[in-house]
C-alpha cells in the first residue's frame, strides 16, 4: 500500500510541474524527430515504439519542446531516468559531443518554417 501511495504522490507532484509550464511539442514534430533520429537517438536501436526523453528533466525543470525531447528506446530512458543527458551520456561512455551536435542539428530542421 505505501508504494501505491508514493506512486500517487509523484504522479500528483508530476502533474503539478506539468500544468505550470508551456509544452509546445506537436505530433507532427514528435513524428519528424523520429523519423529524423531513425531510431533511439541514444544507442541507435529500431524499435516500432519509441518514448520522448527529455533531455533536461521534467523533474529538474525541462519540457516537452522541439530542442528538449528526443526519442528514446525503453532501456536508454529507463537507464537515463531523471539525469541530464551530459552526465549520463559520460557515464555511459556515449560520445557526447555527436549526440549534442546531431541534436541541434535536427531540432532546428524540424522547428525551421
Amino acid at each position: 500500500m505505501a508504494s501505491r501511495s508514493r506512486a500517487s504522490r509523484y504522479a500528483r507532484r508530476r502533474k503539478v510541474r506539468m500544468a505550470k509550464v508551456v509544452n509546445d511539442l506537436s505530433d507532427a514534430q514528435w513524428a519528424a524527430l523520429v523519423s529524423a533520429w531513425g531510431g533511439c537517438a541514444y544507442c541507435g536501436v529500431t524499435v516500432s515504439r519509441l518514448q520522448k526523453d527529455c533531455l533536461l528533466p521534467i523533474s529538474r525543470g525541462g519540457r516537452y519542446t522541439i530542442m528538449n525531447v528526443v526519442p528514446a528506446c525503453g532501456p536508454c530512458n529507463a537507464s537515463k531516468c531523471n539525469d541530464e543527458v551530459t552526465a549520463w551520456m559520460r557515464r555511459k561512455k556515449h560520445d557526447e559531443r555527436a549526440f549534442l551536435v546531431r541534436q541541434v542539428e535536427i531540432a532546428r530542421a524540424i522547428a525551421a518554417p
